[in-house]
């Protein structure tokens, strides 16, 4: 027998101990593996069930709006012209000479609203009242003599601001004017220098008064000036209410019609007419149109005509041709889409506009679109996800982008089978 040989009974005890030392070893892999998949499930789990997802990613598609054909102005071959809307800085457009030009009776204009600023009044208010002394009723022999637009005074007759108003713009009574100046500030030195005041702080600063009816041809302003004017004015509610009247009824001295012939005649609802014997005639206008769905304001000068009726068709021709500049465009139609979202899990929707949306353009104006976008993860149909901004011009509108459809959870399973998504 080798002495290495183990007895029988001994190698039985050492082959059960092996046995029991794999056991444990097995047993111990087994319970620390279930252990650790154990630990790693209660960690893989809520990684993956509440992990954050990512954004949606968001392709943007905004059409291009084609610009619209438009006619060529129809500017008057002489003197001064400029053309601008409420809603639009400065002027549109302008044509003939650029350097300032006679007023005329459209420093009427100023006068008013030089006085209203010193003494205002609001619609449906008279104001005090003033009393014709002798010198005023002599401005009538003086301005008569300058060939100027009179209305009849005599001294003691007494007139509430707004009938003097009504005599300045309505009639263009140069005596009138004087007389309101005189009354509202004492004397002309005085009415200047607060009308030089108010120039200034309108950025009026080409316009000249030297006396406050226009009869002096010193009275100068560049056309586009004279716009801005027309639409300070037209802010006045005062001012806009009384040019606009076809007529003023004044006790003592009758029903006067206004000098602005044009008034009522396709939207001409404004503003002041100016007629200078060595000059010729001006009309500082004002009319409303309907384009599409939009209200237009359009505020217009004409400068050295050569007397009204010439000048009121070439305004009217004018006009014509300024309304077939404006173009209203339908830049986004109910539901159009402008992005699409798409979530990792494969669903998708759409950022449609949330209301049909248009814009007014200018002559033909390019279209800008410029798309913003929120981020997404999940969300409802009909939630807010961004907007978009159509520009032409100064002129903008912006219309929500809404879910077309619901983008939903991906769910449980889709989180435990695609962590590479979420981490």
């Amino acid at each position: 027998m080798s002495s290495s040989r183990l007895p029988q009974p001994r190698r039985e005890a050492t082959q059960r101990e092996l046995t029991r030392r794999q056991i444990y070893r097995r047993r111990r892999i087994v319970v620390f593996g279930g252990l650790g998949l154990l630990l790693a499930s209660l960690i893989y789990l809520p990684l993956t069930l509440l992990a954050p997802l990512h954004p949606a990613v968001v392709t943007v598609a905004a059409p291009e709006e084609p610009a619209p054909e438009v006619p060529a102005l129809a500017f008057p071959g002489y003197g001064a012209s400029a053309i601008g809307a409420v809603g639009y800085p400065g002027v549109l457009a302008q044509s003939g000479v650029i350097t300032p030009l006679p007023m005329a009776s459209i420093s009427k204009v100023i006068t008013a609203l030089v006085v209203l600023e010193a003494h205002p009044l609001a619609v449906g208010e008279s104001g005090p009242t003033a009393t014709m002394t002798p010198a005023d009723a002599a401005l009538y022999g003086s301005y008569l003599a300058q060939n100027g637009t009179v209305a009849n005074v005599r001294a003691g007759m007494t007139f509430t601001e707004l009938q003097l108003l009504e005599l300045t713009l309505v009639k263009s009574a140069n005596n009138y004017t004087m007389s309101m100046v005189l009354w509202a500030f004492g004397s002309q030195e005085t009415f200047l220098a607060a009308t030089n005041s108010w120039l200034s702080a309108h950025g009026l600063t080409g316009i000249v008064m030297v006396e406050p009816t226009g009869i002096n041809p010193a009275n100068v302003a560049p056309a586009d000036q004279l716009v801005e004017l027309g639409r300070i004015a037209l802010e006045h509610p005062v001012i806009a209410d009384i040019v606009n009247r076809k007529t003023a009824d004044i006790p003592q001295v009758g029903v006067l019609p206004n000098t602005n012939e044009l008034l009522g005649i396709n939207g001409v609802d404004g503003i002041k007419t100016g007629t200078l014997d060595h000059f010729g005639a001006n009309l500082l206008f004002s009319a409303d149109y309907t384009v599409g769905e939009s209200t237009v304001t359009v505020i217009g000068v004409v400068l050295g005509g050569p007397n009204h009726d010439v000048i009121d068709s070439d305004i009217l021709t004018l006009l014509g041709t300024v309304v077939g500049n404006f173009t209203e465009v339908e830049v986004a139609a109910g539901d159009e889409p402008f992005a699409t979202y798409e979530t990792a899990w494969g669903d998708t929707s759409q950022a449609v506009a949330a209301e049909r949306t248009t814009l007014l353009t200018w002559a033909g104006a390019p279209i800008t679109t410029q798309v913003e976008t929120d981020e997404v993860r999940i969300g409802d149909a009909g939630d807010d996800v961004g907007g978009v901004t159509f520009t032409s011009g100064p002129m903008s509108v912006t219309v929500d982008l809404e879910l077309a459809v619901d983008l939903d959870d991906p769910g449980p399973w889709w989180r435990l089978t695609n962590p590479a998504e979420l981490f």
